[in-house]
């Protein structure tokens, strides 16, 4: 009997395979490189874009991570500023409607400082020296003049500065107020203001020309050779004055107080700022379909 001839089968080979192959080996025999797969470079192309986007998302998402940790931590920082603040408004308030006591005396000066004892309500018996008085530009509820700052020598031979209040310009000399410069003994109650060295935030004392933009203690002590006076001086109280100047009691006793909008605006921020961390998340690239 004859013998069928045996031929070998290849197993679903896509058309065209072996060609291929053939031509790779050919190829990889003669040293050449392989041409990019176009199939191949379609997928890498597709990829890249992908993981760019992944490297920036991953970037943003740190960055907002920060920022709303530095938010929030603003926030709470702004609710610890208002309790602070409240404190030292009823602090304050405290000090200046209480019964007014006896000046410091000059053995108690150096422990004088801003938060212990600015505002409290003293007061202070002696005699005005109206010839080295000191007018101090001001600008008030009754309009711009100056502030008549006048040394007062104290029952205990010290030397405080009072701020006496307020006169308008064309009362600046003290001729034209010569009721009001009173000789004899006084009683003066106010509140404890610290000095003002240096003048204001857009103009400077000039005590060479005798011009004033701050009370500044020290500086107008020197001035007027007063030798050693409190390092503070008294705004005094509304008590009427001879002839009616200078008016006293216009202290502003007031202080901002916008830390609760501050801590509302930090955290509105940091909400903000999950809410587009949640979306950045959340969100999926839009994938474009290749041209074919």
């Amino acid at each position: 009997m004859g013998h069928a001839s045996f031929e070998h089968q290849h197993d679903a080979d896509e058309p065209g395979h072996d060609a291929k192959r053939a031509l790779r080996q050919k190829i990889k025999a003669g040293g050449m490189k392989m041409p990019p797969d176009p199939f191949e470079e379609h997928e890498m192309a597709a990829q890249q874009p992908e993981r760019q986007f992944t490297a920036k998302k991953l970037a943003l998402c740190g960055f907002l991570l920060l920022a709303t940790a530095a938010f929030i931590a603003l926030g709470i920082w702004q609710i610890e500023r208002l309790g602070w603040k409240r404190a030292l408004i009823a602090r304050v308030d405290a000090r200046v409607h209480a019964e007014p006591v006896e000046m410091p005396a000059p053995p108690q000066w150096q422990a004088i400082n801003r938060d212990d004892d600015e505002y409290r309500h003293i007061r202070a018996e002696g005699v005005f020296q109206n010839d080295k008085e000191t007018l101090v530009y001001a600008s008030t509820e009754l309009g711009a003049g100056y502030w008549v700052i006048t040394p007062l020598k104290t029952v205990n031979d010290g030397t405080v500065l009072i701020n006496r209040g307020f006169v308008p310009i064309e009362r600046k000399d003290s001729a034209s107020r010569s009721a009001g410069q009173i000789s004899t003994p006084v009683s003066v109650s106010g509140l404890l203001r610290i000095s003002e060295p240096n003048g204001t935030l857009l103009r400077s004392n000039d005590p060479g020309a005798d011009r004033w933009y701050s009370r500044d203690v020290q500086a107008i002590a020197q001035k007027r050779d007063l030798g050693t006076v409190a390092p503070f001086f008294i705004d005094a109280d509304k008590t009427d004055n001879p002839g009616g100047y200078p008016v006293g009691g216009l202290t502003q006793v007031k202080f901002p107080n916008s830390h609760l909008q501050y801590a509302i605006t930090w955290f509105v921020m940091a909400a903000m700022s999950v809410v587009f961390l949640w979306f950045l998340i959340t969100h999926k690239q839009t994938q474009i379909a290749p041209e074919q």
